[in-house]
């Protein structure tokens, strides 16, 4: 399979096609940042982008981003090292704590400002809902999200 992943051509061999993304990016690739949390897409954990769009890469077939543009976590940043807005204001705001959701956290939080440059609390809150966190950083998320989506507006 020849899956493009953060912006570059990746070749995998020797994979199921019914294998789930998640594990292919883990065990195949070495791109441990998206997590293993439910494998059900209920928790969130295992959030990237195909095509822009947050989906739960442990329901997700590899076969299904054949063609399209996978970004895990370690494609946020920008090419020159330079960090994603978000993950700016995830430092900034003290975010994480035991940090394991953070990166599905981050992937969602990234298509909503995508979509929603200037998210409200309520638009905040529909977006992330789907993403848990069992240290309860959820205000932290949020002003976290309007930190980066002023940063951008700057």
């Amino acid at each position: 399979m020849r899956l493009n992943i953060n912006g570059k051509e990746r070749v995998v061999n020797d994979v199921d096609e019914s294998t789930p993304l998640l594990w292919v990016l883990r065990d195949s690739l070495g791109l441990v940042g998206t997590k293993y949390g439910c494998g059900i897409a209920q928790c969130g954990a295992c959030t990237v982008h195909l095509n822009g769009i947050p989906v739960r890469s442990c329901s997700v077939p590899a076969v299904a981003a054949v063609g399209q543009m996978v970004t895990t976590i370690e494609g946020l940043a920008g090419s020159d090292g330079q960090l994603h807005a978000l993950q700016s204001a995830w430092i900034e705001h003290d975010v994480a704590q035991c940090g394991y959701c953070q990166a599905g956290q981050l992937m969602s939080a990234a298509a909503l400002l995508k979509q929603t440059p200037n998210p409200t609390d309520a638009d905040i809150d529909s977006a992330m809902s789907g993403n848990l966190c069992r240290c309860g950083t959820y205000p932290r998320i949020r002003k976290a999200i309007h930190a980066a989506a002023k940063q951008a507006h700057e």
